[in-house]
């Protein structure tokens, strides 16, 4: 189960969890280096960009770090490298290279270019997507033999693009998948969508049986 929110505090439930039977996890972890400010913003959206960090690359850490025996930070470290010795510097070089892009795409940025970018954002592509939804849900609901709407604000604030039936969706185009931008535990279906090249004549869609 997802739903989107404003504030921790729109929750049902809050607790405590003590870390007291965590310690061991806890207490000898590696201090986190002082990053100047908007560094790790750039750093983290290149490296997701160039997918540095990525199973392939470095392992799958989700599992290795149940299967290291060592529970201490540093048990882990020295586990992990002797396993994975190229993995920082092979993670590095992508990231890195992301970066060397962003250095060069900054340059290229002034006032202007941004205005044309804020206009073309409001006054088409944001647009274009919710007549893509509309055009989704009604082919779909078209194919099921129901009815359709989209998604009120409130629903929107909840995650839902819109209603096939009485079944609630979330429309999202395809690059979300390549950049990393969909939350797959949602407790909503997704449908994908992929864009017309320019003079294209259609709008191609995925989605699993969710009907």
């Amino acid at each position: 189960m997802n739903r989107r929110i404003n504030k921790v505090t729109e929750l049902t439930n809050d607790e405590l969890i003590k870390l007291k039977d965590y310690e061991e996890l806890f207490e000898d972890e590696f201090p986190e280096p002082n990053f100047p400010d908007y560094t790790k913003q750039i750093m983290n959206q290149a490296n997701q960009n160039n997918q540095g960090t990525r199973p392939k690359v470095v392992g799958q850490i989700s599992e290795l770090i149940f299967e290291c025996p060592d529970k201490t930070q540093q048990g882990w470290a020295d586990w992990y490298l002797e396993r994975y010795p190229d993995a920082i510097e092979n993670a590095t070089e992508k990231a890195y290279k992301g970066v060397e892009n962003f250095k060069k795409a900054i340059k290229l940025i002034d006032k202007d270019m941004v205005r044309e970018w804020v206009t073309y954002f409001l006054l088409v592509q944001s647009r274009r997507g919710i007549i893509y939804q509309h055009m989704i849900l009604q082919y779909l609901a078209n194919e099921n033999n129901t009815d359709y709407r989209l998604a009120t604000p409130e629903e929107e604030s909840k995650g839902i693009d819109g209603f096939i039936g009485d079944k609630p969706v979330q429309i999202k185009p395809e690059s979300y998948l390549q950049k990393g931008l969909i939350q797959f535990e949602t407790e909503y279906d997704i449908i994908y969508y992929r864009s017309p090249k320019t003079g294209g004549k259609s709008l191609k869609i995925f989605y699993d049986d969710i009907f």
